[in-house]
Parts: structure tokens; sequence; C-alpha cells
């Protein structure tokens, strides 16, 4: 029979794994990101109780829909001001996935990039537009991960400080 401690020491490694891959998931966009961690949180917060994780679930969810909140608005209105369609970044994800497997780690920058590049030149009927517009549509996405990425490392923060507290209280 397995006690309840060995029960809570499998889930929060459970957990912090579903971190690594929560994290890695908002960088790379063909994981899922910070839904990952909310989720982790929440089934740790189940098994483990006690106020510690539940402030840390409340915390990180807070964090979470800022995140991807912030993300998802400030991205859309700079591509909307400079005028790029999503589908060009849609291109560019399906790219980046595809570079992926032809070109293993750096297919999927490569990939991305110049299929926004691509995208966006046969869009805009022009080559050099389409660098112009590219690098906005990249910063753009670029600001939105900095600013989720940021506040999914609060939230890994706020799990780690709340795992502590747990395990030295318990």
């Amino acid at each position: 029979m397995v006690d309840s401690l060995t029960v809570q020491i499998i889930v929060t490694v459970l957990a912090g794994l579903a971190y690594v891959v929560g994290l890695t998931g908002i960088i790379v966009p063909v994981l899922p990101g910070t839904i990952t961690l909310v989720l982790a949180t929440l089934v740790w917060a189940i098994v483990v109780g006690g106020w510690p994780a539940w402030t840390a679930f409340g915390l990180v969810l807070v964090f979470g829909a800022i995140g991807m909140g912030t993300s998802y608005v400030l991205t859309g209105r700079r591509l909307h001001a400079a005028e790029v369609p999503m589908w060009p970044v849609y291109v560019a994800i399906a790219s980046g996935i595809v570079g992926f497997f032809v070109i293993p780690f750096l297919g999927l920058p490569i990939g991305f990039l110049l299929g926004l590049y691509i995208a966006e030149s046969l869009r805009l009927q022009d080559w050099r537009r389409g660098v112009s517009s590219a690098v906005v549509a990249i910063k753009a996405l670029g600001t939105g991960i900095l600013i989720e990425f940021s506040l999914a490392m609060l939230s890994t923060i706020t799990f780690a400080l709340a795992v502590v507290v747990h395990f030295v209280t318990a």
C-alpha cells in the first residue's frame, strides 16, 4: 500500500515535469503552454490539498489569465495596426513544425521565419515589403511570448514556493 506522502511526492514531481512542458510550450507553440501550468497546479492542489496548494493554484490561475490575455491582446493589436492578417502566422507555425522534422531543433525557428517571410511576400506581392512586414509580425509575436513567459515564470516560482511550504509544514 502506498502512503499519502509518497502519492504527494509523485504528483509533485509530475506537476514539476508538466511545468517544464508548459514553459517549453510557451516558447514552442506546438506544445500546450500556460494551460498546462494551470492544470498541473490544479491537479497538484486537489491531490495535495491545504492552503499553500490552493493559494498557489489561485495565483497561477490569475497569472495565467493575465499572461495569455495580455499576450493575445497585444500581439493582435500590433498585427492589426501593421495590417498583418493571422493566416501568414498560421503558415509560419505550420512551416516551423515541418522545419522541426526536416532539421531537428533549428528547423523550428528557421521554418517559422521562412514561412512567415514567404507568406507575407506572396500576400503583399513584394519581396522587400514582405521582409518589413515579417519583422513587424515577429516583433509582435515575440512581445506576446515574452510577456506570457514572464508570467509563467512567476507561476513557476509560486508553485515552487508552495511546494516548499507544503512539505516543510506537512
